[in-house]
């Protein structure tokens, strides 16, 4: 166990080459799921936890840790599963998603995996847990669930996703240009958060679950147009999704003259200087932190006030 937490600390996620590190954990069961290493800052036995009154039924506790007090999320109970029981020998991932540091209450963490984001696929469609799913693969011939984390996170502790009056009297685009844009995430509440914050732009929004199907729709219009940024002048993309990540659509829309002028705001859970430089490594235009409705509205503004 010691050599997996010295590995999460050390080794960080392969992007730029549509690649990525899987951490390996259980719930309740033999089912395998997985997170991406590099929202880990850290994973532990689970230390003491606090109660704390008219918490979510689905937070077990609150922790001090390292002069943190996180609340610790028991995933299992919260995709509708068993809670876990024995807390006493189970773990803690301590994970950053959408500017939050969270705990997520795991019965064991086995090892980590280095994926190919191709390998990576869209969930099955059905009830139960299947809808916290945002992708799966398969490892040695098994099933690996990665769980849609943001809707876990919304359904406990729902954020604000409507701009600002403030900041909505302040916008300059023109609004009844209704502009063209395209929305890139492979999480359902993901893009309906990003949905609400620009609706009061009047934009036409088109969407896509991943990469893969948004180059699909920009190369069928660059067939048709010669500069598709003519249709489309902006695009707000998620990195981590099946089968291509942000970074790799990134890289094949500045590759494509049709293309090229296509502005790209790159808007993710992943944070901190290492995205930044791989930002303008691959020629994004922007990088957002999720999820911030001003933050992501001015940067629409801005792009397509120009």
């Amino acid at each position: 166990m010691s050599s997996i937490l010295e590995s999460v600390n050390k080794r960080t996620q392969l992007v730029g080459q549509n690649r990525l590190e899987l951490l390996m954990f259980k719930l309740n069961g033999r089912q395998r799921f997985g997170i991406n290493v590099f929202k880990v800052k850290e994973v532990l036995q689970c230390p003491p936890l606090t109660s704390l009154p008219k918490l979510n039924p689905h937070i077990r506790g609150v922790a001090h840790i390292r002069g943190q007090t996180i609340s610790v999320i028991d995933l299992s109970a919260a995709i509708g599963g068993r809670p876990i029981q024995d807390i006493r020998n189970s773990f803690v991932i301590i994970a950053e998603y959408n500017r939050s540091v969270q705990g997520f209450l795991v019965s064991s963490v086995e090892r980590i995996m280095n994926m190919n984001w191709e390998a990576i696929m869209p969930p099955p469609k059905g009830a139960g847990r299947f809808s916290y799913l945002t992708a799966v693969t398969e490892i040695e011939d098994e099933l690996v669930e990665i769980l849609d984390v943001e809707k876990i996170l919304d359904e406990i502790s729902p954020i604000r996703s409507h701009i600002s009056a403030d900041l909505d009297a302040r916008l300059t685009i023109d609004r009844e240009r209704h502009f063209h844009i395209m929305v890139i995430d492979d999480s359902t509440v993901a893009r309906k958060q990003i949905i609400r914050a620009l609706e009061s732009l009047n934009l036409q929004i088109d969407t896509a679950q991943d990469g893969k199907e948004a180059l699909l729709k920009l190369n069928n219009m660059a067939m048709e147009l010669d500069n598709v940024a003519d249709e489309i002048p902006l695009i707000i993309s998620d990195i981590e999704m099946p089968e291509m990540d942000g970074y790799t659509l990134t890289a094949a829309i500045r590759d494509n003259p049709k293309l090229k002028d296509i502005k790209v705001v790159l808007h993710t859970s992943l944070s901190g200087v290492f995205n930044q430089a791989m930002v303008e490594k691959v020629g994004a235009d922007d990088f957002i932190a999720k999820f911030n409705p001003d933050e992501l509205a001015g940067a629409v503004n801005k792009y397509l006030s120009i």
